[in-house]
């Protein structure tokens, strides 16, 4: 299946002027007298959820990666500025700021760098990606053309840019749980994929394949056109009421655990268990049914 595109439009969350003593470079006196070192980071992410909700979980704490800079400046040592910038570009992405920074621009300059001549300073300045995330998501639909559903969702996440679906689970048929009574089966399907979205813009993507199909929210777990749940997103976990990941009841639903394991039989629900071990022990397991075949589901 295709790789994931461009992605959202990113904001910028600028750091300069993050200063350390440190003993990086190639002569034996650099390395023992030391030298002062200069960096300017660039994170490259969504501020929208964290503006509007002025939340700050949703954005980057640009205090933690301040400290996390200035403890890669004064490590190593390093022979090559080049090595201490992919250093924090690595740490910065993989780290304090993950998975929310999509992108970091990193400047290190060395003002005393000996280079025989009398010049300002030397700088590296270098560019990085995040590397895409892999997440699962869940679907579930039980009023009108539910098969049709299902098919829409898929397609609409196919072609949103930053997300590419590396598989899909077959479809099963279930019983509703929870909710008013009197609703009507529902169709399950699982799917993989992998995104360079940052987690929130994944969400507005699922929002964005339950509004097309009219989502109304009108009773909690009543009866509904399309879900679409973020289950998980890589190894990042949140407990922000918008989005809670991994799923905060996805451990005990057969409708999500049985269509994951058909796909994936030795998938886990991080922090949670195997997903075969947790389907065994589900309370709505003994309500699963073989969906129909639909084109596009049931594909690893």
């Amino acid at each position: 299946m295709n790789a994931p595109r461009t992605g959202e439009p990113l904001d910028r969350i600028e750091l300069t002027g993050i200063r350390a003593w440190g003993h990086h470079g190639v002569l034996a006196e650099e390395t023992a007298l030391g030298q002062e070192f200069v960096a300017d980071v660039t994170l490259h992410l969504s501020t929208a959820p964290a503006g509007t909700a002025d939340a700050l979980a949703r954005t980057v704490n640009y205090a933690e990666v301040a400290h996390a800079v200035h403890e890669e400046l004064r490590g190593g040592p390093h022979a090559l500025v080049e090595t201490l910038a992919e250093r924090i570009a690595a740490r910065v992405l993989g780290g304090t700021a993950h998975p929310l920074a999509r992108r970091v621009e990193v400047s290190v300059h060395k003002p005393a760098a000996p280079v025989g001549l009398p010049v300002g300073g030397v700088a590296v300045h270098i560019a990085r990606d995040a590397a895409p995330v892999s997440a699962v998501l869940a679907l579930g639909t039980n009023l009108g053309d539910r098969g049709q559903h299902l098919l829409d969702a898929l397609a609409l996440l196919e072609e949103t840019d930053g997300i590419a679906v590396e598989w899909t689970s077959p479809v099963l048929e279930t019983a509703p749980v929870g909710g008013p009574d009197g609703q009507g089966a529902y169709l399950n399907a699982v799917l993989g994929v992998r995104t360079v979205l940052g987690p929130f813009a994944l969400l507005e993507a699922a929002q964005r394949a339950e509004r097309a199909a009219h989502r109304e929210r009108r009773v909690r777990w009543g009866p509904r056109t399309l879900d679409v749940d973020v289950i998980t997103y890589g190894d990042w976990t949140s407990e922000d009421p918008a989005l809670t990941v991994p799923h905060p009841r996805a451990h005990e639903r057969a409708f999500v655990l049985a269509p994951w394991h058909a796909a994936r039989p030795e998938a886990e629900l991080p922090g949670a268990g195997t997903v075969a071990a947790l389907l065994a022990v589900a309370p709505d397991r003994d309500g699963l049914r073989p969906g129909p075949a639909l084109k596009g589901f049931g594909e690893s």
